[in-house]
């Protein structure tokens, strides 16, 4: 009768430490490649999150600009229409007088009206690219919000990817694929708008 096992136990035991390790090593290898093509994601949305937002700012500015200018126009056509009011009162005077206006009351009034009308115009078209302008930029800080999920979902996935490699926990590390997922179909929703 033998006094130990006949299978050696420390080579068995050499053997499944060796196996876990390699095991391990494969599992370790597979996080640092997911977490490196998400933190590459996180990059392009966050770029991509900075360039809407920008843009965004300077659509912005620009309807700003716009309105501004639009307003500038509405008081200028207001003053030419000030100007026609008093030119409609001389000339009512000279009536209530029983005396004939002088011609160039009538014409600078009907002149009044004629710019009030391509002041009217020019206002219009400016207010036209304002809304323009404002709809385009919130356009883009919608695709911004998008871009921001998803660096927002890849940061937690990158998260949960370092976890899984501190615990060697798969089910962390799955749902940090998950979490990955959810900011790729985000950072896709933003690139097709």
């Amino acid at each position: 009768m033998p006094e130990g096992p006949e299978v050696e136990t420390e080579r068995l035991h050499e053997a499944i430490h060796e196996e876990l390790e390699h095991e391990g090593g494969r599992f370790l290898r597979a996080i640092a490649l997911t977490t490196a093509f998400l933190a590459a994601l996180a990059a392009i949305a966050a770029l991509r999150a900075g360039a809407t937002v920008n843009e965004a700012v300077v659509l912005k500015t620009e309807a700003t600009r716009l309105q501004a200018e639009s307003s500038d126009q509405w008081a200028y056509y207001q003053a030419k229409g000030v100007k026609a009011a008093v030119q409609e009162t001389i000339r009512a005077a000279w009536l209530a007088a029983g005396k004939e206006a002088p011609p160039e009351t009538a014409e600078k009034a009907r002149r009044y009206g004629e710019e009030q009308e391509k002041i009217q115009e020019a206002a219009r078209e400016k207010e036209k690219l304002r809304d323009e302008k404002e709809v385009e930029a919130e356009h883009l800080l919608h695709a911004h919000h998008r871009y921001a999920s998803a660096v927002a979902f890849f940061q937690v996935a990158i998260a949960l990817g370092a976890v899984a490699a501190l615990t060697r926990i798969r089910p962390v590390w799955l749902g940090s694929l998950a979490v990955g997922a959810a900011g790729l179909v985000s950072l896709a929703l933003a690139l097709l708008r």
